[in-house]
């Protein structure tokens, strides 16, 4: 072999037999495993088999091919060290330069419905993530590459070296390190998620999350924070026109398509500051529209407009001239593309969430020095929990109104009170430390449109502590009240709501949303 060694064993093979090929020609000596060595020997590069390295051919299916001391010896030894380099030469321990290393996709293997349980566990890695992390652990003398979108930054980096016969900077070789226990650590913590699914183990004593960068954002909540979103969320809302979401343009594109994923009817939800504003359906988007917007025609100025349906030209006309952030929905025809794209700056955003079940899954947030984390508040009630507990019993368009309210509530920032009727928001208040402030301030708001509350019904996210926060929706115009129940002075509560010729219904389920 000569002075310079490159280990390339990869599942994603993108661009290897172009990097294999311009390591060769730079002289560098390449061994390779299975399918990257079958490859690279088919594209006429000569390759060593890792099998001709440790003098032990691959067995038990490939399960153990580079667990050796002559493969990680190559990876963990510094030449400089006397011990080191004597044991290297007793041993007969070649140094690997650099080792070029992807893993088992797993999940991809996940992720495709026709994998047996066996078929995925056979993609769990072992000797690939043994490699990388022996290889970042020794970065400063085995340069290590686990993202193929680094190979050409490699090469030059190889090429200067040689060039100058200068080590490659400590700095470039950290990043990569740094790279790669990020990539092993990801893989480890999708096979967590994997098992922890599997045996229903919600919150396993240790964790860690699978996360890979999804999107880059110029900035976070203000222009001083540095922000960087991850996961898959772009797999679910795809830009079509308009500057990239910003880090508040993804948290209301959330909020707004959670709330209209509550609807089933053609409905507009228009969303502000991660509160609902105006929600609304109909017979058309149009009628939706006309409904949601006259909950506040302040407000959805500069917010975010969510649909469950078509946006059409029709609709796309009637909305158009209303400055808005951002419009979500499940598609757009192209009349209606060729009007809102009109406005450069307008984000137009189409979404899959209506075409799937959506996933559950967690919601986490930071506290100091720490995550909290829970179950993804994805019921709206618990039908066996559902009664009436008035001495009135509600009329079918006062149940329909309360269900609508009910619906916008699980989606306000608590303390939430929702006036509505039985397909349109008419006042929302939201986010105030006192329950009687936010019916208050929905009652304004609906003043304020012109809109009347007489007869219509409220939702309350929580319980009502205390009479006082009823009876302000009831003096508003309500007739009829949907909250959780569970104060120890509902029978105050109920007995204020007969006293006013109230129905109300308990859901024995809370909507809490801080």
């Amino acid at each position: 072999m000569t002075s310079r060694t490159a280990l390339i064993s990869v599942s994603d093979k993108t661009n290897v037999v172009t990097l294999a090929r311009e390591l060769h020609q730079l002289g560098f000596s390449i061994i390779s495993t299975g399918g990257t060595a079958a490859l690279l020997r088919q594209e006429g590069i000569p390759v060593t088999p890792v099998s001709d390295v440790t003098g032990f051919p691959e067995i038990m299916d490939g399960r153990v091919k580079t667990l050796h001391p002559n493969i990680h010896g190559g990876l963990l030894g510094i030449p400089t060290n006397p011990a080191h380099a004597e044991q290297m030469q007793k041993h007969g321990i070649n140094k690997i330069d650099i080792a070029v290393i992807n893993l088992y996709p797993f999940e991809k293997t996940v992720a495709d419905s026709n994998s047996t349980h066996d078929d995925i566990i056979e993609n769990i890695d072992i000797g690939g993530p043994a490699m990388i992390r022996a290889a970042a652990k020794n970065y400063a003398n085995t340069l290590v590459v686990v993202n193929p979108e680094q190979y050409s930054t490699v090469l030059t980096q190889i090429r200067e070296s040689i060039h100058t016969h200068a080590e490659i900077p400590l700095d470039v070789r950290e990043k990569l390190a740094m790279e790669a226990f990020s990539h092993t650590a990801r893989y480890d913590a999708m096979i967590s998620s994997y098992l922890s699914t599997k045996t229903g183990t919600l919150f396993p004593s240790e964790t860690a999350l699978p996360l890979k960068q999804d999107l880059h954002l110029r900035y976070g909540e203000n222009p001083q924070q540095q922000a960087m979103l991850y996961g898959r969320f772009t797999q679910s809302f795809q830009s079509v026109h308009g500057k990239e979401l910003s880090y508040n343009n993804v948290l209301d594109v959330d909020a707004a398509a959670k709330l209209c994923l509550e609807f089933t009817e053609p409905t507009v939800c228009i969303i502000k500051h991660n509160n609902p504003c105006g929600v609304g359906s109909g017979t058309g988007l149009i009628d939706a529209w006309e409904k949601a917007f006259a909950t506040d025609t302040v407000s959805p100025f500069g917010g975010i407009i969510c649909v469950n349906t078509e946006v059409d030209e029709e609709f796309a006309s009637h909305i158009h001239p209303i400055f808005t952030e951002v419009i979500i929905a499940p598609s757009f025809s192209d009349g209606a593309l060729a009007i809102l794209r009109k406005k450069k700056d307008r984000r137009l955003v189409i979404t899959t969430v209506f075409s799937k079940t959506p996933e559950a899954g967690l919601d986490i947030r930071t506290v100091t020095n720490g995550f909290l984390i829970q179950q993804a508040n994805a019921r709206l009630l618990n039908s066996n929990e559902l009664r009436v507990v008035t001495k009135r019993q509600p009329t079918s368009n006062e149940q329909q109104a309360m269900m609508f309210a009910w619906k916008i509530a699980k989606h306000v920032k608590s303390n939430a009170i929702v006036y509505a009727q039985a397909d349109r928001s008419l006042g929302i208040g939201a986010g105030q430390m006192s329950r009687v402030d936010s019916a208050r301030i929905a009652a304004l708001k609906a003043s304020d449109a012109g809109l009347s509350l007489q007869g219509c019904a409220v939702a309350s996210d929580a319980f009502f502590p205390f009479a006082d926060g009823l009876l302000q929706a009831a003096q508003a115009g309500a007739t009829c009240i949907i909250q959780p129940g569970g104060s120890v002075r509902d029978d105050e509560v109920i007995q204020a709501a007969n006293d006013h010729g109230l129905a109300m219904m308990f859901t024995g389920m809370r909507h809490f949303k801080h």
